[in-house]
């Protein structure tokens, strides 16, 4: 490699780095709060339904603004946004943490929600900006790893810290790495910046209308539906695997925790295997198919609880590997569905499917774990698994993907 293309790549790295910490951090914020729900439960006298209220309240607000987030991406530039989300995502945890009643986590949860919905559209909008074409698939793979190593970051931290200092302490402590994460990108900040993209066409017409038009074009609805269903392993697992574990096999919160570690490590290693995957293959669809097939397979097997509770961490090391699979395939379907220009409004419409599958699902899981079903939550998995793959099949992508390969 010539002295060009090793700063090139230098700069690729570089850039892939610091999104990928961002979104790791997202990601930790996401589930750090749920992760102490059975001291905070205790502590202020609330149920887990109420509990599963802010979580809900949380990805609704996400929802809500990630589509906007996309458009503020797109017209402001990534990088600004990007900043904005992660202050606010920091003010979540410490209002959180500072929590002395319920009204107190709805306010968290508000503050956080708005802050967690910018870092899809401008991670994705920086990648795809800045990283050459042919580092995309591992450029997505780094993301998503970034993201799963956050999310088995969180229960290892809350338990750590929440045991000996209390959750105030480890909530207080997840707002401190977040204002250390803001300084560290703020003195980087030129590798994750991007020219804003309504600025780069000029000559486009159509305004509104025709963003709109983007965003319920099939392909791109059918990439919302199919990021709808994926929430609710999502919020199954990071949010209520630790409770349902528990009250399903009898095991104590260390086995539990070790559970869900074991699957937040495996989608990593499966993140990390997908993007090899997705760089050589133009069959994406194919891929999510069958990593959620298998996902689902193991799924049911927690749910029966036919095996012992000493193989559960492999059941779900195993599960979220073949579920992590997917996310680089996954990646690709989508930028094979956005038109240049549009990357903020499609990435940010796209993965607010996301919040909106996880809008309900937590009142719902929280509403079984009340009433004493925790096999149901890993069932109602398994379900939601069957109908992504109905949704994966019907992605008009193939010819596109193979493009965006």
């Amino acid at each position: 490699m010539n002295v060009a293309g090793t700063a090139a790549l230098r700069q690729d790295v570089k850039t892939i780095s610091l999104v990928a910490l961002a979104h790791g951090l997202s990601h930790f914020f996401q589930i750090v709060t749920a992760m102490v729900f059975p001291l905070i439960k205790d502590d202020l006298g609330v149920s887990y339904v109420a509990l599963g209220g802010t979580v809900a309240l949380y990805y609704t607000v996400s929802g809500l603004c990630q589509t906007l987030a996309g458009f503020m991406v797109d017209r402001y530039g990534a990088r600004r946004v990007l900043f904005f989300g992660l202050i606010l995502s920091t003010l979540g945890a410490l209002i959180a943490g500072l929590a002395h009643s319920y009204a107190m986590l709805v306010a968290a949860a508000v503050v956080g929600g708005m802050g967690n919905s910018v870092f899809h559209p401008c991670d994705f909008s920086i990648l795809n900006a800045r990283v050459d074409k042919q580092r995309l698939g591992y450029a997505f793979s780094g993301h998503g790893i970034a993201g799963s190593l956050g999310y088995a970051a969180a229960p290892l931290y809350a338990v750590a810290v929440a045991g000996t200092a209390g959750w105030r302490s480890a909530l207080l402590g997840a707002a401190l790495l977040g204002a250390i994460i803001i300084v560290l990108l703020a003195v980087l900040r030129e590798a994750i910046h991007v020219e804003p993209a309504d600025r780069r066409k000029p000559g486009l017409e159509g305004g509104l209308a025709a963003d709109i038009r983007v965003l319920l074009s099939l392909p791109v609805l059918m990439c919302f539906g199919y990021f709808v269903l994926v929430a609710v392993p999502f919020v199954a697992m990071q949010n209520f695997g630790i409770v349902a574990s528990m009250a399903l096999y009898g095991v104590s919160v260390a086995l539990a925790s070790a559970a869900l570690t074991a699957y937040l490590l495996g989608g990593a290693a499966g993140i990390l295997t997908g993007g090899f995957i997705a760089a050589r293959t133009p069959r994406h669809d194919l891929v999510a198919v069958c990593g959620v097939a298998v996902s689902a397979g193991f799924m049911f097997l927690i749910a029966t609880a036919w095996l012992p509770a000493a193989v559960l961490p492999a059941l779900c090391a195993a599960a979220g590997f073949a579920t992590g699979m997917t996310g680089p395939s996954r990646d690709l379907i989508v930028r094979a569905t956005t038109p240049p220009g549009s990357t903020g409004k499609v990435y940010g419409f796209v993965y607010s499917g996301l919040d909106a599958g996880s809008m309900v699902t937590p009142v719902y899981f929280g509403w079984l774990l009340d009433g004493g079903r925790p096999g149901v939550v890993f069932y109602t998995v398994v379900v939601a698994a069957i109908l992504t793959i109905g949704t994966v099949l019907k992605l008009p992508t193939r010819k596109g993907a193979a493009t965006a390969a």
